[in-house]
């Protein structure tokens, strides 16, 4: 069982950042595939950003904007979110999955955080 905890979170204006971190149980933290997803009230969750050992994946509408990373030491990823935007609004999830690729952590979440509230005003 690998328990993930969020936090990071915030209010900011347009343009303004945030980072977001997420810390994992677990003592086999740098083989698991790490993901950010966000979701609003009446829409599915999406993923954000995603990154594994080998490869790192974004979503179309946060690149050149967010980074994702990781800290296997701290078993720790993060969300480095820049010019943030008002539709960035959402609550922020973070997710391990078993895969070794980034590309494949969308379908394959084995475990979610709690999630964290950010919100971006205009």
């Amino acid at each position: 069982q690998v328990q993930l905890v969020e936090s990071g979170g915030g209010s900011v204006q347009a343009g303004g950042s945030l980072r977001l971190s997420c810390v994992a149980s677990g003592r086999t933290f740098s083989s698991y595939g790490m993901g950010w997803f966000r979701q609003v009230p009446g829409k599915e969750r999406e993923i954000v950003a995603a990154i594994s050992w080998r490869n790192e994946y974004y979503t179309d509408s946060v690149k050149g904007r967010f980074t994702i990373s990781r800290d296997n030491a701290k078993n720790t990823v993060y969300l480095q979110m820049n010019s943030l935007k008002p539709e960035d609004t959402a609550v922020y999830y973070c997710a391990a999955s078993y895969s070794g690729s980034a590309y494949d952590v969308r379908d394959q979440v084995a475990y979610w955080g709690q999630g964290t509230q950010v919100t971006v005003s205009s």
